[in-house]
């Protein structure tokens, strides 16, 4: 099957499935590329998402305003994050890099987020960062010059030998103007030869945040930031946080894909703080940190519910995804159905702005 370009998208799988029979892998792709693809397989081709486990959203609604005293057509989106202006509090979440096939979706996302002035994370650059002949990848800024664009390296590298040296690299050859450090224990845990070793990363990541120029984020993968990590990070200077709780993907659900092809550890898979309650946690921990809320953010009207919780913007990834295998136009439609229903659930709820949304400060239980 290949896309739009003309890549055939499994060229890797089947370089690599004689190897694997074998018990070797026999392919002069480098791990860490056919690490990347198999994980965009898993997600294109088996149900990552949380089985039993929800973002809590859907057990509440915004208050519902029949006089709202609004005018739907002038419902104002626009906000300023990081230090950029986006049309709508919305981010493209992270997702992937070092492969042909990553180069055509970072390419789709990122003219995409021009288009519709919304921000865009880069997938772990970490394969960037150690093969240069991966960077082009993640090179968009060409696509996308005007848009918020985050950087992305993870946590546990800091244990391994990164510094501020590799987050300077990993922001100045890619035109970022953040960089998010994802922390994952869990996804580390599943993952063959994963990082294991999470100790004083909290001093690492304060000692990097003070040494380099840009803003600096910490995100989840999907598992959820709570009460207790927030609890940790008083005293590091950090620009935002990603709190990316469990709900849509679930990483170590990928990861379990990935190494046996089935899920074999059950409650191991749908562990995690659900999104809603992450992101109530940490702010009510760090109640002026800007915060992002990801992890089965799913409609415009879970995005609603989020700012209207303390979120200061909402990143989507897997649902884009596949429509990123395919065009910017693909991506661009998804995300304008999403737009739309974020425009007609401030309406509904009497928020002219993305303010009046903020003053909301409540749910309501749905009976």
């Amino acid at each position: 099957m290949s896309d739009e370009s003309g890549l055939d998208k499994h060229s890797v799988w089947r370089s690599t499935d004689q190897g694997r029979n074998e018990g070797k892998v026999t392919t002069s792709v480098p791990s860490a590329a056919v690490r990347k693809m198999r994980h965009v397989e898993a997600c294109l081709g088996h149900p990552v998402q949380y089985d039993s486990r929800t973002t809590g959203f859907e057990k509440f609604d915004l208050p519902y305003v029949a006089l709202p005293e609004t005018d739907l057509s002038q419902i104002d989106t626009r906000t300023n994050f990081l230090g950029r202006p986006l049309r709508a509090p919305v981010l493209i979440g992270a997702m992937t890099g070092g492969t042909e096939l990553a180069a055509t979706i970072n390419r789709n996302l990122a003219v995409a987020a021009d288009h519709l002035g919304l921000g865009l994370m880069l997938g772990s650059q970490r394969i960037m960062v150690d093969d240069a002949t991966a960077r082009s990848s993640f090179e968009v800024r060409k696509y996308a010059a005007d848009a918020l664009l985050v950087g992305n390296l993870g946590l546990a590298q800091l244990n391994s030998g990164y510094t501020a040296a590799q987050a300077r690299l990993a922001v100045e050859l890619v035109g970022a103007d953040a960089l998010a450090f994802h922390t994952n224990p869990l996804q580390e845990a599943m993952q063959s030869g994963g990082d294991g070793n999470f100790r004083s990363l909290v001093s690492r990541l304060a000692e990097v945040v003070d040494a380099v120029p840009f803003p600096v984020l910490l995100k989840e993968v999907g598992h959820g930031i709570g009460a207790v990590t927030a609890g940790r990070l008083g005293d590091v200077a950090l620009a935002a946080v990603d709190v990316a709780g469990a709900g849509g993907t679930s990483w170590s659900r990928v990861e379990q894909y990935v190494a046996h092809g089935e899920v074999r550890h059950h409650e191991l898979a749908e562990w995690g703080i659900p999104t809603m309650q992450a992101l109530c946690e940490v702010k009510q921990v760090m109640p002026r940190m800007p915060l992002i809320a990801s992890g089965g953010i799913r409609s415009g009207v879970d995005a609603a519910k989020a700012i209207a919780l303390g979120a200061s913007v909402v990143a989507v990834a897997l649902p884009l995804l596949e429509p990123a295998t395919r065009s910017p136009e693909a991506v661009i439609g998804w995300l304008e159905r999403f737009l739309w229903e974020l425009r007609v659930a401030m309406h509904c709820a009497g928020c002219a702005n993305l303010a009046e949304l903020s003053a909301v400060g409540r749910l309501q239980p749905r009976f």
